[in-house]
């Protein structure tokens, strides 16, 4: 369900497409669909950085993850406000976070962002959508996927992933 409340209180669709979707092409990798905790990544067994914030999932855990992915779905709302422009930017902030991680030790955790709610990105918030495609263009993200094409390229990136941890890179 969503964070919201009362009658705006409803199935979080995307979110529930791509738990399915992870879950289906995992392999039998273990996957944290719901991370409850901090990212953290360490270095010959030693913490080297904590993420500020809890992400939507964590490839396969949120210890050393070869992937992680935030869902941003506004769905049911009356009014575009705040919670996309927070959303965008604590986006930003894992971005940089992980950059930092990838000059400073070498370590590259992919990150992803999966969008929905054609109405609230283009027509209400089309400055923060050109946002999202800066923090692409600058690296903090390595991939956007919109909507439907959620679809086709998350079966693949999920492939990748567990390639990824079957060569010993978790």
């Amino acid at each position: 369900m969503n964070k919201q409340k009362g009658k705006k209180r409803k199935p979080a669709f995307l979110t529930g497409l791509v738990n399915m979707l992870v879950d289906t092409h995992r392999a039998e990798v273990p996957c944290d669909l719901d991370p409850r905790q901090l990212t953290s990544v360490t270095k010959d067994g030693f913490p080297v950085r904590t993420l500020a914030r809890r992400v939507d999932g964590a490839f396969p855990s949120a210890i050393n993850p070869v992937a992680l992915w935030e869902v941003k779905e506004y769905y049911h709302t009356t009014t575009f406000g705040s919670r996309v422009a927070d959303g965008v930017y604590e986006t930003l902030l894992d971005g940089m976070e992980l950059e930092e991680l990838r000059q400073n030790e070498g370590i590259h955790v992919k990150h992803y962002l999966i969008l929905d709610a054609r109405f609230t990105w283009w027509e209400c918030g089309r400055s923060y959508l050109c946002r999202v495609i800066d923090m692409l263009h600058m690296g903090y993200v390595d991939e956007v996927l919109f909507g439907r094409e959620t679809l086709k390229r998350l079966p693949k990136l999920v492939k990748g992933w567990v390639r990824e941890v079957r060569r010993g890179r978790h």
